[in-house]
């Protein structure tokens, strides 16, 4: 779902913009129906820079990267928030060309929870789009470990939900929130690379930060980060009570309850919002609220627990 209070005009592609803080932002060539007007890549400090999320593997977006950098100016950090085709393989080639490490939270299925590793285990369930499957950063962050740099410092918050490795990294007020908090559209789960129990425990854990600002990888800043987190969290709600509802009517998989809820979606964006559907389903499973027929893959069928959803 778009937020209409964000700008709908796009930043120029390629020209670093000052956010203000000792930030500045470059947007990459690669807008589509998932990334909005493409992905952001930023640049934190003075002199010794870290970049965060370098962005798809596109020469002209490394040459802006490298074009930003004024004289006395050098990469010493790259962080990538986690492992999708749209944030991290520019990483190793902007790598090779500064010396800089990479640093992230782990691999493409680092901090996977033990149901979606079962799901993916069992086959058939699809997934792993954009996935930047041989990702691997030079330096594993741990949960909550700080990273000194020249004048600027970052702490890692590893935030699953959107993806398993996906990390925000906060810098004074400001929280550089990846794909788990955007001003412009509701967050895709699609399992088993998105998790939603991971993703509600992951906004509140947001949410207690207090950032000040946000800046997404995708869209303008989020200048009111706690309201904006209140929203996806009640629009989760909702689609968790129209799930629930629709199963009253009888069992279900996710494309026809997607179907059924997702009422004013494009048809190219079906696919994801039956994603995003399963997501759920796996989610209120494990809250035994619904229960599944058969093991879990996407085609799956559920139905209400005993007790009508209402379970705990």
């Amino acid at each position: 779902m778009t937020d209409t209070t964000q700008p709908d005009t796009p930043p120029p592609v390629g020209e670093a913009r000052d956010m203000g803080g000792g930030v500045r932002a470059i947007l990459a060539p690669n807008p589509s129906p998932m990334t909005h007007w493409g992905t952001n890549t930023y640049l934190l400090g003075q002199r010794r820079l870290a970049v965060i999320d370098p962005g798809p593997d596109d020469p002209a977006h490394l040459a802006a990267i490298l074009g930003a950098l004024g004289p006395g100016q050098s990469v010493s950090h790259i962080f990538v928030t986690h492992a999708h085709l749209d944030h991290s393989p520019l990483a190793r080639r902007l790598a090779a060309e500064t010396g800089a490490p990479m640093l992230a939270y782990g691999g493409a299925e680092a901090g996977r929870s033990a149901v979606m590793t079962q799901l993916a285990e069992a086959g058939g369930i699809g997934g792993g789009e954009g996935v930047d499957a041989s990702f691997a950063p030079d330096h594993a962050l741990a949960d909550g470990e700080a990273i000194a740099g020249d004048g600027w410092r970052i702490t890692a918050h590893w935030t699953p939900g959107h993806f398993c490795n996906h990390m925000c990294f906060e810098s004074g007020g400001t929280m550089f929130s990846g794909d788990l908090v955007m001003g412009w559209a509701s967050t895709l789960i699609s399992p088993p690379d998105g998790d939603l129990t991971q993703f509600h425990a992951s906004c509140a854990r947001l949410a207690a930060a207090s950032p000040t600002r946000l800046l997404p990888g995708h869209g303008a800043p989020v200048t009111e980060p706690a309201t904006r987190v209140r929203w996806l969290v009640a629009h989760r709600d909702a689609r968790e009570a129209a799930i629930l509802d629709s199963l009253v009517h009888g069992p279900a998989d996710a494309a026809a309850l997607a179907r059924r809820v997702y009422t004013d979606t494009p048809p190219e964006l079906m696919p994801a919002a039956a994603r995003n559907v399963l997501a759920h389903l796996v989610d209120l499973m494990q809250k035994s609220r619904v229960r599944a027929l058969s093991p879990l893959s996407r085609t799956t069928r559920f139905a209400l627990s005993d007790d009508g959803g209402q379970s705990a």
